[in-house]
């Protein structure tokens, strides 16, 4: 078990170090000076050269780099351009947003998914399987900010039902979930049937038809249980995706999430807010995944045995075994 965590938060380490590299590597090129976006367009040589002199622009590219991530360790993202406010602060403020919209509208996806996939699969090239099939490619296929202008216009302005933006009670919260809701469904529906139709044709699942046990156990218990590895990778995938890929869904409903403000920071060229906000969300991302690993390791057994999941529990069981038989011959 140890060897597994150190081995899945050692790649996690490599995945962030990379990522900040190639981040602040690639904001070296982005065109123009940040002391024009501190000062504005009419400033001063004298000023420029100040500011310059006050974040240290000018020196050479790989002590700005080692400071950068030497401050990032102590959890100092640095401070804004524009508002010259501390960048931490801001994003930890608009983390619940996106958070309760990505993890809303995941549960609702996985929820509806799971059902429609097993029951699509189950009852596979029915009508009732067709109907998914064709709902779950709409979904997928439909693009996120055109579903939120869709849901707007038909419970919003049609039938006067939800607002259209804000994010002060319930109601405001139905109509991003709803969009995140539908996009997740889609696919995890897709992945469901998928998975399910390639297990319940497995000798295995025959054999527990033939042994009598209901349908119910067969379907649940043997075929989702045995296809849960890659239902599961796209739920990670989806979560992912969500935690930096909500800015279009928040930027319809007025929402000031993470996405919002990373996308305030690209229109202004406020780099450090750009490069912080990123850094940020791809850590968030890593800890996902982190935690997706470890689900792997308690749900596939294959996992358990390569890394010696359980190992002492099952000698202990078989020295337990081995002496109550010696004893018996004894």
């Amino acid at each position: 078990m140890l060897r597994y965590i150190i081995k899945r938060l050692i790649y996690m380490v490599i995945t962030l170090l990379a990522t900040v590299v190639f981040l602040f590597t690639l904001m070296e090129f982005v065109p123009g000076d940040p002391a024009l976006v501190v000062l504005g367009e009419g400033a001063t040589e004298e000023n420029i050269v100040a500011i310059h002199k006050e974040l240290k622009l000018d020196d050479p590219y790989i002590v700005r780099l080692t400071r950068y991530i030497g401050n990032l360790i102590q959890g100092d993202m640095g401070n804004s351009y524009k508002t010259r406010q501390p960048i931490a602060p801001a994003l930890f403020a608009r983390l619940p947003l996106t958070m309760t919209i990505a993890v809303w509208g995941i549960i609702v996806g996985t929820i509806i998914g799971l059902i429609a996939g097993v029951v699509s699969a189950v009852k596979q090239y029915s009508l009732f399987d067709r109907i998914l099939t064709f709902i779950s490619l709409f979904g997928a296929s439909a693009p996120s900010f055109w579903l939120a202008m869709l849901f707007v216009l038909i419970f919003t302005l049609k039938l006067g039902w939800l607002p259209a933006t804000g994010s002060y009670t319930l109601k405001h919260w139905i109509l991003p979930v709803a969009t995140i809701g539908l996009q997740a469904s889609a696919t995890i529906t897709r992945m469901t049937r998928s998975s399910m139709l390639e297990v319940i044709r497995q000798d295995y699942v025959r054999t527990a038809r033939a042994k009598g046990q209901t349908q119910f156990k067969v379907v649940i218990s043997h075929g989702l249980r045995n296809a849960f590895i890659p239902i599961l990778t796209v739920i990670c995938t989806r979560i992912n995706g969500y935690l930096g890929g909500t800015v279009l869904v928040e930027s319809v409903f007025a929402i000031p999430g993470l996405g919002n403000y990373v996308l305030d920071g690209v229109k202004t060229m406020d780099t450090p807010v750009v490069l912080s906000g990123v850094v940020f969300i791809c850590f968030m991302c890593t800890i996902v995944t982190f935690l997706t690993d470890m689900a792997y390791a308690f749900i596939d057994p294959r996992i358990k045995s390569t890394y010696g999941f359980g190992v002492k529990r099952a000698r202990k069981r078989a020295g337990l075994v081995a002496k109550a038989t010696e004893g018996g011959n004894v």
